[in-house]
């Protein structure tokens, strides 16, 4: 067999293999679904309020070369962690946040959001000198044409939380984690959600997102982790682009190292891989194509999305490879909606539906 031919050959058994990977019971997934209501999730991170400042282009500046905006409106949306807890409230889930906010117009937004849809707002302490972490995007556009992002302005507090505070949250995340079904750990680098606290919580099960410190929890109890490629990258200080190899070994480096049961990196574009720990040792990764278009219209919280239906359907029993087609099919579903949006049960639900009778 010629060179090229062989070459051809492999690539065709690795799509092959691939699209057997992609091989998942739609009516199975229905079924997990089904389960959201009954399940209990315990979110531990850090909360950020996420502004849209709606504006149109009036000119250029005559002091600079920057655009002047006419401000039409600005549109507040729980981020972050607390992103996570709406995804599970409008997936059916019951949801019990645990973290910090201050007594700033950023966290008052965030609990009278909370309260209003009835989320049990007990595990969260306020703080006075706090500040809620803010995330300001301006988007601009001419008369009768599609905003675009222009300028992105975070507001983050530049210290540590007084370690009083660190005690309340540690307690009450302590407490309500032991009645969870599973505990989602969000943690954006603003201290409410550490390795140390983790490594105290007496859990079923404790699903990781770490933005910047993943390599921290190992030995930490986290049950499954889904970084997603950049995080790998930045935790291993190695580029993966196109290399798959360097993908395998990355996600069987993380998956020995934290010691959990899975790992899930996200790839934008290029799906998910999934690399899971076995009774003998590691099982081979297993990659799943994107959902959708590879064309998003906004990815603003779509790893909190991600997270939060993964950790929704290992609670409710499914396998991890099945709970991260959920979580892709919902991450496909987010990034076609504007702002920091959220996947309903019935969303996901009619996707799964549909797909079901495309396969038939």
């Amino acid at each position: 067999m010629s060179p090229n031919r062989k070459t051809r050959k492999q690539s065709t058994n690795e799509s092959n293999k691939r699209a057997l990977d992609a091989t998942v019971d739609l009516t199975r997934l229905l079924d997990i679904v089904a389960a959201f209501s009954k399940q209990t999730i315990c979110v531990v991170g850090d909360f950020v309020l996420d502004e849209f400042a709606s504006c149109e282009i009036s000119r250029v500046s005559r002091e600079a070369p920057v655009l002047i905006l006419r401000h039409r409106h600005t549109e507040a949306y729980p981020g972050g962690a607390a992103n996570a807890v709406n995804n599970l409230a409008d997936l059916g889930a019951r949801v019990v946040p645990v973290g910090v906010v201050g007594t700033d117009a950023g966290g008052r937004a965030l609990l009278d959001h909370f309260r209003r849809r009835r989320i049990n707002t007990s595990g969260i302490v306020t703080a006075r000198n706090w500040l809620t972490t803010t995330k300001t995007r301006f988007l601009a556009g001419w008369t009768h044409t599609t905003e675009q992002q222009v300028l992105r302005v975070d507001r983050e507090p530049t210290e540590t939380l007084a370690e009083r505070v660190q005690a309340a949250v540690e307690l009450k995340a302590r407490r309500l984690a032991k009645r969870a079904d599973a505990v989602l750990v969000s943690d954006y680098g603003l201290g409410a959600a550490t390795p140390e606290l983790v490594r105290k919580l007496a859990a079923k099960r404790i699903m990781l997102d770490s933005r910047y410190r993943l390599r921290e929890y190992a030995a930490a109890g986290v049950t499954a982790a889904t970084p997603n490629e950049p995080e790998l990258e930045a935790a291993y200080q190695v580029q993966i682009g196109n290399n798959m190899r360097n993908l395998d070994e990355l996600g069987e480096r993380a998956l020995h190292e934290l010691g959990v049961e899975a790992l899930v990196v996200t790839r934008g574009k290029d799906g998910m891989a999934v690399f899971q720990n076995g009774a003998r040792g590691n099982r081979p990764p297993r990659h799943i194509p994107i959902y959708g278009s590879d064309v998003p219209v906004d990815v603003t919280g779509a790893g909190d999305t991600v997270i939060a239906v993964f950790t929704l359907a290992v609670a409710a029993g499914a396998s991890y490879f099945e709970a991260a087609h959920l979580a892709n099919y919902a991450g496909g579903i987010v990034v076609m909606k504007r702002r920091t949006a959220t996947v309903t049960r019935a969303e996901l639900e009619s996707t799964l539906r549909r797909e079901a009778t495309a396969q038939r």
